[in-house]
């Protein structure tokens, strides 16, 4: 962990105006600074920067705090990620306590071993001709830290010179130990640091020149380094992907510069893995349109699929794109078609058409099997959809099968009205009509099953929700609640396929159905000639301002009809 000392002493180093300042046109205005607010759109400056105090408050969206809530907010850090962010842009020595995973220590290593390739590749023709063959520039070789490691001896000899630890290198992955003695991982490779999203250093990959056939090789898991929740060049990319809302996913580090060198400045990549659950908190960060671009061969398909399946159930914007006639966009940059990946990029095919045309063209449809199968594997998934997003490709779908719709929407009860409602217990309580608005089966079963593994997330489900809102796994959801047992509650504590939600996308799920119960009991409301008029005024209010709440992200208490 960081120090507390070390924090204080960073504050007290710190100026809010120059920190806000790298991100806000700032101006003069009396003893304070003022600037268009960076969190909502906004025409006249309502941003307010107080040297004095050390402190930001927007009078128009109530956004405000220190440099370091500044830097959370504005770059979606958390708090070590922002103190590390301010003390890297202040070249401030941080000091942490012990027991800290990727200390200064294991930095302080990757960082000298970072400028000795950096250096290397000054001095090594051949690294560099490589490097220009490709299309590589100067500049990006400078702005993505490139380098070269050389043979073995000769990095085994600089950790002695430099003082490191054999050991120490071994635990943040430089080097590897087999029989007694200790070995250089990376050898005879173009070297591509790899960086955390707030820009600390945690590993690096190396990629071949010759015919090796292991053409990439990365750093191996340690306490900084894992590849599974890192993004290749994202630390760089950020700032333009919360700007302009857009975030590229490609398949290689080359991809990732190559990209970036022509401009498209929202480019990340995987780390030699498919995108993973572990990704999407990342990935989410900002909420961008997310394109997956990948090669057009079989491998690059198949990667496209899993990833528009993940991304699609976990309701992201964007699509796919797939690069033909064996180029991939480093080469397509180097060959000087920038303008086709620009057009590729604007018209990227929405997940949900990529999975439907591929699930659709791995069976075949002309035979009575080919379409049942496939027919049941579109409406599988689907079921794993928003019920707007449903909606919406359902027509594709069935057009796609040569089915008519009805075949493949989902079935619903009709709307009734209940003389009971439960209360958040399960207790039964004498109710006047409810909005009746249920949740999917499959979102029931996530929130059931998300339960079941993560207890703790209960009081998030019952502040916020009534069991009434449960529709076919109702009395499983209650069975839960009691403690008891409910042979549908140990089907999906055992379903692989039901998704466990964390706490960030549970939140969000319940912020996406609460937003549809609220507007529908405000058109209730709206609509009931038996309230009086200031009973009536009342609730339009509160819930109202629940929508509002709810519109910008904010979970709020459950609200039923009852209290009519």
């Amino acid at each position: 962990m960081i120090d507390n000392n070390s924090i204080e002493q960073l504050k007290q180093t710190i100026d809010i105006v120059d920190v806000v300042g790298n991100y806000v046109e700032l101006k003069k205005n009396g003893s304070n600074f003022k600037g268009l607010c960076p969190f909502h759109d906004e025409k006249t400056p309502s941003f307010i920067v107080s040297p004095t105090k050390q402190f930001y408050k927007c009078f128009g969206c109530g956004a405000g705090g220190d440099a370091i809530k500044f830097l959370m907010e504005y770059e979606k850090l958390n708090y070590p990620e922002a103190i590390e962010k301010l003390a890297q842009m202040y070249n401030f020595t941080l000091r942490y306590t012990e027991g800290r995973e990727g200390g200064g220590e294991e930095k302080r290593i990757l960082e000298t071993v970072g400028q000795w390739y950096r250096a290397n590749l000054e001095h090594h023709e051949g690294a560099k001709n490589y490097l220009k063959a490709r299309g590589v520039s100067l500049a990006s070789i400078e702005k993505f830290s490139l380098g070269y490691a050389p043979s073995s001896e000769e990095t085994l000899h600089f950790l002695q010179k430099a003082m490191i630890p054999m050991q120490k290198a071994e635990e943040v992955g430089i080097l590897g130990h087999d029989r007694g003695r200790y070995y250089a991982r990376l050898i005879d490779r173009i070297i591509f640091p790899i960086h955390s999203p707030s820009g600390m250093p945690v590993g690096f990959g190396g990629r071949t020149m010759g015919s090796h056939p292991a053409k990439y090789i990365n750093s191996p898991q340690t306490k900084l380094f894992n590849k599974s929740r890192l993004l290749y060049g994202y630390h760089l990319a950020k700032e333009q992907i919360y700007r302009k809302k857009r975030l590229i996913v490609v398949e290689g580090y080359m991809d990732v510069i190559m990209l970036h060198q022509a401009g498209f400045g929202t480019a990340v990549a995987t780390l030699g893995t498919a995108l993973t659950n572990d990704h999407l908190p990342l990935l989410k960060k900002g909420e961008p349109e997310v394109i997956v671009a990948y090669d057009g061969d079989n491998a690059g398909i198949n990667a496209a699929m899993k990833a528009a399946l993940l991304l699609s159930s976990h309701n992201f914007e964007g699509g796919v794109v797939l690069f033909g006639n064996g180029m991939d966009p480093a080469d397509m940059v180097n060959a000087g078609n920038a303008d086709a990946i620009e057009a590729l990029f604007s018209k990227p095919i929405p997940y949900a058409q990529f999975v439907i045309d591929q699930i659709v063209s791995q069976h075949n449809i002309h035979t009575p099997k080919g379409k049942e199968d496939a027919f049941h594997t579109v409406k599988n998934y689907l079921a794993t959809l928003s019920p707007f997003v449903q909606e919406k490709y359902l027509p594709y779908a069935a057009l796609r099968l040569g089915v008519n719709v009805a075949m493949l929407a989902p079935k619903t009860e009709k709307p009734v009205y209940r003389q009971y409602s439960h209360d958040r217990r399960g207790t039964q309580q004498p109710s006047q009509p409810q909005p009746f608005l249920t949740l999917t089966d499959v979102a029931e079963e996530s929130i059931i099953k998300t339960l079941l593994k993560i207890p703790t997330l209960t009081d998030m489900v019952l502040d916020t929700m009534d069991s009434s809102m449960f529709g076919v796994h109702r009395e499983a959801f209650e069975a839960l609640l009691q403690g008891g047992e409910h042979e549908d509650l140990l089907r999906i504590e055992l379903d692989d396929t039901i998704v466990t939600y964390s706490e960030e996308e549970l939140k969000k799920q319940l912020v996406y159905f609460l937003q549809r119960y609220y507007k529908k009991a405000l058109d209730n409301i709206k609509k009931d000639d038996r309230l009086p008029f200031e009973k009536k005024i009342f609730y339009i209010r509160k819930y109202q301002d629940y929508i509002n709440h709810l519109k910008r992200g904010e979970l709020v208490p459950y609200e039923s009809n009852r209290t009519f």
